[in-house]
């Protein structure tokens, strides 16, 4: 299997120009993240799960495993949501990998079930009553002004002493960087667990779990169970162990699938102009969709 690491910001800047965009997207990158130690040991703690997911929504078109980008289904506002029974939160509002996973395992973008383990194991000391949906949202300002502070006022409602946050695109992984730096402004411990290192790192976190997998299995591998509890694991040990901030662990877990997936991921070079032009006009039917969802 290939040990390289996808640069997800260059690939998709050149991606995005090939399409026919304007300036490139300026990333965040923060110089002094913010870093709140676990206030009480792991196994007293009450631990919240974070999600760039969004609830399957009825009569907003395919949501299913290997739906297309789907504009319908986006949310824009930071939500709670009780986790009994298993909440049905799917990712077909952002650009995933497509091409390498189907989003048929939602425990490898929701981890709730492998940190209900991490419970009866004894390792954390209970689960927050709610998880918490955050939007995969390009505005900075946004995020930083409005979902942040919305997430903050919810973790503090359910008492969380910290979260783990999953994103599951590019500017997922923006998104719940600068969330996280509300929350540990706030007190509340964080660690990410996602697959776009070179993003997380760019805009600086407290605690990041890397899983060199394509996106979308930021939590795990897929049907397997056991690198999922891994995971979780790992990324609860961070919430404990991590004594400053820009704490990266790489988990050494090995994609279960075609090992040069990294080539395909947003990448012009392997596109004729035909297929350039169609994603294209399904990209900007994406926004306009998305536009009549957050104007209703």
């Amino acid at each position: 299997m290939s040990t390289s690491e996808l640069e997800y910001i260059p690939r998709i800047r050149a991606y995005y120009q090939a399409l026919g965009y304007g300036k490139p997207y300026e990333w965040a990158q923060v110089s002094d993240v913010p870093f709140a130690p676990l206030g009480k040991p792991l196994s007293q703690a009450r631990i919240g799960i974070v999600t760039t997911a969004a609830p399957y929504k009825m009569g907003a078109g395919d949501q299913g495993p290997g739906a297309p980008h789907n504009g319908l289904a986006k949310f824009f506002e930071v939500y709670a949501g009780g986790i009994d029974p298993e909440p049905d939160v799917r990712i077909s509002h952002i650009a995933y990998d497509r091409v390498h996973t189907t989003a048929r395992d939602r425990r490898t973008y929701f981890p709730l079930r492998a940190l209900m383990a991490m419970a009866k194991q004894g390792v954390i000391g209970e689960l927050s009553p709610r998880f918490y949906g955050l939007p995969t949202n390009r505005s900075q300002r946004v995020t930083r002004e409005v979902d942040g502070p919305a997430l903050v006022s919810l973790c503090k409602e359910d008492n969380v002493d910290a979260v783990v946050l999953v994103p599951n695109c590019p500017v997922c992984h923006q998104s719940v960087a600068l969330a996280a730096h509300a929350l540990e402004t706030a007190g509340i411990a964080t660690v990410i667990m996602g697959c776009a290192k070179d993003i997380v790192e760019h805009v600086g976190v407290p605690r990041f779990l890397f899983n060199n997998f394509p996106l979308g299995n930021g939590a795990g591998l897929p049907h397997d169970r056991e690198s999922q509890e891994t995971s979780m694991r790992m990324a609860l040990d961070l919430l404990e162990t991590a004594d400053q901030p820009r704490t990266t662990v790489h988990s050494g877990l090995e994609w279960s699938g075609a090992a040069d997936w990294q080539k395909d991921y947003s990448n012009p070079a392997l596109l004729s102009r035909k297929e350039i032009a169609r994603r294209r006009a399904a990209f900007d039917d994406v926004k306009a969709e998305a536009k009549v969802v957050k104007a209703g």
